[in-house]
């Protein structure tokens, strides 16, 4: 799990080895025996990769499976990646328990659709609308 996120997590940022290991303070070729996973770093390294690489410690050392893709990199702090959903022939999805758990969402909820380049994201309209009225207010506009 840990070195299969290691070598995952480099690549995506276009590290060498050696370049992670001097940002954390230690051999390229202990960072190398992580990668291989013929050691592990202790807490103190872990947590100084986990902010190198802008994930929590938990996503660094736990392995991800995406249905349809396999093993995926730890997401960015703050982020989560909660699988994949089938849009059936309405347009519906079922977003998953984990994410409504998580998200306090239940059936009837209003929710604001909203997107960028990337993707759709889904936002509790009470939240949005609050935010908004907020930000309206900050201009002097009601």
């Amino acid at each position: 799990m840990l070195k299969e996120n290691l070598v995952m997590l480099r690549s995506i940022n276009g590290f060498t080895q050696e370049e992670v290991a001097e940002k954390i303070g230690i051999s390229r070729q202990a960072y190398a025996k992580w990668e291989s996973g013929a050691t592990i770093p202790d807490i103190e390294k872990c947590s100084r990769l986990a902010k190198e690489y802008g994930v929590t410690i938990d996503s660094l050392i736990k392995t991800e499976l995406l249905e349809g893709v396999g093993t995926i990199s730890p997401a960015p702090a703050g982020k989560n990646i909660w699988g994949s959903v089938i849009i059936n022939e309405r347009g519906q999805i079922v977003i998953p328990k984990a994410a409504r758990d998580k998200f306090g969402l239940s059936g009837g909820q209003r929710l604001i659709v909203g997107s960028d380049e990337m993707g759709i994201a889904l936002f509790p309209a009470e939240a949005f609308e609050a935010k908004m009225r907020t930000v309206m207010e900050s201009f002097g506009i009601r």
